[in-house]
């Protein structure tokens, strides 16, 4: 789609290494995801199951009900505290890289839809993104969470 839409104007001897490096930095662009967000949320499978498929983290961590009886009230705070600690670091965040990296990694948004939605190029997503996912690691580690 790429490539009929940005490229449909150049020669057709031109067409297919256009293509070769959509794909590639398309491929790229996947991994670059999915490293990040296995870096951030490497533990979080440990909270799935087969048998659910509709799991979502942040409501099991904050459900009060259910589960909550069958947790430690230690485990339950330590939990609470964790996410408030989450959520404190990505609103300390520059309002631009807070917003590339929400719209990348909570909406799940590609590059090109989050660039669109923030009005800039894809090239200053990739680079807010890095930065707010640098900035996060960071503080979390200074607060001594391991994700």
């Amino acid at each position: 789609m790429k490539l009929a839409e940005h490229y449909g104007h150049k020669p057709a001897e031109d067409l297919p290494m256009l293509f070769q490096r959509i794909l590639s930095n398309s491929t790229m662009d996947w991994f670059r995801r999915q490293k990040t967000y296995s870096a951030l949320f490497s533990t979080l499978s440990d909270f799935e199951t087969d048998a659910d498929d509709d799991f979502n983290l942040l409501e099991s961590l904050l459900s009060n009900q259910g589960n909550a009886q069958a947790e430690s009230a230690e485990s339950h705070t330590q939990r609470a505290q964790t996410l408030l600690s989450i959520e404190q670091e990505i609103l300390r965040l520059p309002p631009r890289q807070r917003e590339a990296f929400l719209l990348r990694y909570w909406e799940d948004m590609d590059v090109a839809e989050t660039a669109t939605a923030m009005g800039c190029s894809q090239g200053s997503v990739k680079t807010h993104c890095s930065r707010a996912v640098l900035a996060l690691g960071n503080a979390l580690r200074e607060r001594g969470i391991r994700l």
